[in-house]
This record gives structure tokens, sequence and C-alpha cells, in this order.
């Protein structure tokens, strides 16, 4: 709660902060929460959740929390894919790539997938093709299990059993037990694996990049084919990929 009285801002003003309150809430704010939350009149409040949800920047979740929309997210992506960092963010991955000689990239969470905003790929005649705006499974990938183990408890056993889950590939884990036991390796060791669950014959493995918070704003990923890289070989990169992901964290906080 703000210790000290706002200033009347102007109705632009409130917008944002509402959008910003929202993005950064740990758990869905109500609309006289949120009110409550920026010190702004409840009717103000309820008249521009109103016109925010019509617009699709904000969505009410199932127990009447707000959420952002799916066209707060597509400005997300947007903005992520466009913004002033993207030419220094794509020498970092490139570098990466070059020296390890795998695909290198970058993912969100969004929604119930993990989404690829950015990527760097390889040359290799053999090669696993995942392009930008691909949307894949969290209960199977590298980068979606590190975004479910970055989750406070509470709300990883609320998503984990509503989780579409089903087998993808030979190893995918299906058993809910099973899954649990993974995402506590992957909080622990702050590195997430794919040994072909995802895709058979694709392996990967997925570290975090963090935000000023400390939290997990995207996943730094790579991925290969067995055939030309074991689990083992890959899980080798994973220091180059921790400072690769150091690199990405400084240059968004600057």
């Amino acid at each position: 709660m703000r210790s000290t009285p706002r200033e009347k801002g102007s109705s632009i003003t409130r917008v944002l902060e509402i959008i910003e309150a929202v993005a950064s809430a740990q758990a869905p704010l109500t609309p006289s929460a949120l009110a409550e939350y920026l010190d702004i009149p409840k009717a103000s409040a309820h008249r521009l959740v109103q016109t925010l949800e019509k617009e699709g920047f904000l969505q009410f979740g199932l127990r009447g929390g707000l959420l952002p929309g799916d066209r707060l997210h597509r400005t997300a992506v947007d903005i992520l894919r466009s913004g002033q960092h993207k030419a220094l963010r794509q020498a970092i991955l490139r570098q990466l790539s070059d020296e390890i000689g795998e695909t290198c990239g970058l993912s969100i969470p969004d929604g119930l997938d993990m989404l690829y905003f950015d990527r760097v790929q390889t040359n290799w005649p053999l090669q696993i093709n995942l392009p930008v705006g691909t949307r894949t499974p969290l209960w199977c990938t590298a980068s979606g299990k590190l975004y479910l183990a970055s989750l406070p408890d509470e709300r990883l056993q609320r998503i984990l059993p509503r989780l579409p889950i089903q087998r993808m590939a030979r190893n995918t884990l299906t058993d809910l037990s099973a899954l649990r036991d993974d995402l506590a390796r992957i909080r622990d060791e702050g590195m997430a694996t794919d040994s072909e669950e995802f895709i058979d014959g694709m392996v990967a493995c997925a570290v975090p990049v963090r935000d000023a918070r400390g939290e997990l704003s995207a996943c730094l990923f790579t991925h290969a084919p067995v055939i030309r890289c074991s689990m083992e070989a890959l899980l080798a990169f994973v220091p180059r990929l921790r400072l690769a992901a150091k690199e990405l964290e400084a240059i968004v906080a600057g």
C-alpha cells in the first residue's frame, strides 16, 4: 500500500498504472483492491477496468481477479521483439550459438504455453526448426518446466492439476508426482532439461533470465538433435548459458 497520498493524475496515467499493477501483481487483484492499492476512487477504477477489459488489455480470472489480456500479451511480446535492446540481444545470442554450435533462443510464458520470441539458428544441415512465434507446452519443455519451477508453491499446486498433460515424446513425464519431483530438482539447480520429452530425438536445457526484482522474466534455452549432441554434452554448455543470461539481464536492467 502506498504510504503517501498520490496526486491526482490523468486518465491515461491511471490506465498505465492499472496495467502496470496487474502485470506485476503476485496474485490477481480485484478492481476494488486495485483501487485501494493505487489510491484512486473505486468508481474510476471500475470504469477504467471495464474499458480495458472490453479492449482486450485485461481479463477476469475464474475468481474475479484481473489478469493480463491477450492484447496486452501481444503488446508485451511486440515490445520485446522490437525494443531498443534487440540488436544487442541478438548479438549475445549469436555469440553464444557460435560458441556452443547449437541453436539458442529466448522464450517467455504466455498462458499455458511458452512463446519463442527470439532465437539464433545454427547452420548445421540437421536441425530442429522451431521459429519465432512457436508455442510449446509447459510440462515437457526445458523452458516450460523452468517457468513452472519458478512459481510460488501455492500457485504451482493450483496450475499443475489443470495442465492438459499428454504424452508428446518417448520420455514425457505424464505422472504428476514425477513431474513435481522434476520441478523440485529444477528449482534447486536453477536449470531445466528436456531429454526427448517434447520431441523424440531432441534434447534441450534452459536457464533463467531474471528481472531487477530477481524474478524470472524469460528463459534462455538451447536445443539440439541427439544424433549430434547428447544430453551430457549439452549440459556442459550450461555455465556458458548462465554467463549469457547475466549479460541479457544487464542490458534489460540498463
